[in-house]
């Protein structure tokens, strides 16, 4: 999907592979695996770059093709959300970073759910 968006936004800007990647300071390769989806995961910083170099947003690059999006319903970026990415790409935050922070999170909810359904964890059982 990533891939497949960085091509549609790098053909309308008139940029080949290796002009966009010498003007974004990216390897032509790794920028390549990425529109050819072999690498399907950019990093943060890569997609930075990639969105400064082609004067757009990040979550323009996250986004699904235009026709696609008019039909689906997937979750699109909101300004605080937008800000709340670049925020955390300038501190230094990493995907690995993310799934962890993310994981937690998960591992919280899963605890404040048993801990609600189990008689003895001083919530009401079901």
């Amino acid at each position: 999907m990533v891939g497949e968006r960085l091509r549609e936004l790098r053909q309308e800007k008139g940029y080949s592979i290796s002009e966009l990647a010498e003007l974004a300071g990216v390897s032509k390769s790794y920028l390549s695996y990425i529109e050819r989806d072999v690498q399907k995961n950019p990093s943060l910083q890569f997609l930075k770059k990639i969105a400064l170099t082609l004067e757009i947003e990040i979550e323009d690059l996250l986004g699904s093709s235009p026709t696609a999006a008019d039909h689906s319903n997937e979750f699109i970026f909101d300004e605080e959300w937008s800000k709340l990415l670049h925020k955390a790409i300038e501190e230094g935050m990493s995907k690995n970073d993310f799934r962890e922070f993310r994981d937690y999170l998960k591992f919280q909810k899963w605890k404040s759910t048993k801990k609600s359904k189990h008689p003895n964890s001083g919530g009401q059982a079901e």
